[in-house]
């Protein structure tokens, strides 16, 4: 579903990534690992077409997707949650749920919200007052209301409380048993133990 052949990415002069290769088959979790400053998120950003500079090749459901723009790449189905969330803090999250929204926008909402029924009673609320672990399912879940094919997830379970921790370790799961396909950046075994296969990254090259 997605393939990615000898990725390089460069920040400035500065190369982050080395002739990175893996694939995601349908219905696979794929768990990157690596510390900080490893590549994981760099790679992400470079699949999404939102980071460095890159050479080699990202082909996704058989296309060749190198060459296409970010928001191209997300209306073929790609779903990125990056780190740093980015929700819109002035809005409640119902409506960060719904400026994401695509297609059945009452189904999707409540497809999310079963899956984070945590913020069934947040609704009202702002982005801006909520918990970082509140934020972080959010963030997850406004991604899902865009109906993607394939999730690119990265440190969905870093900083938050272990009860979040294990909500949102539940939720990837059930997307999981649901058919989702997903790569997911963390740097502790939290989700790896469950995955189908885990790769690791050590200084922007993939460890043997």
């Amino acid at each position: 579903m997605l393939v990615v052949k000898n990725l390089k990415a460069w920040y400035g002069a500065a190369q982050a990534l080395f002739d990175v290769s893996l694939q995601v088959a349908p219905g696979e979790l794929v768990v990157l690992q690596g510390l900080n400053g490893a590549g994981k998120s760099t790679l992400l950003q470079a699949i999404m077409g939102i980071g460095p500079r890159v050479s080699g090749l990202i082909s996704y459901q058989n296309n060749s997707i190198s060459a296409w723009e970010p928001h191209r790449r997300a209306q073929a189905g790609l779903g990125y949650v990056a780190e740093d969330r980015r929700l819109f803090a002035a809005l409640t999250v119902q409506e960060n749920l719904r400026v994401a929204a695509r297609g059945d926008v009452q189904a999707n909402e409540a497809r999310v919200l079963d899956l984070f029924p945590a913020l069934k009673s947040m609704l009202r609320r702002l982005s801006s007052q909520m918990s970082g672990g509140e934020q972080q399912m959010l963030a997850v879940a406004r991604t899902l209301m865009t109906a993607p094919k394939l999730l690119l997830l990265d440190e969905p379970c870093e900083g938050i409380s272990p009860v979040l921790v294990e909500s949102m370790v539940q939720a990837l799961l059930a997307l999981k048993a649901q058919g989702m396909p997903m790569l997911v950046a963390e740097q502790n075994s939290i989700l790896a133990e469950r995955a189908d296969r885990v790769i690791t990254l050590v200084a922007g090259q993939l460890k043997a």
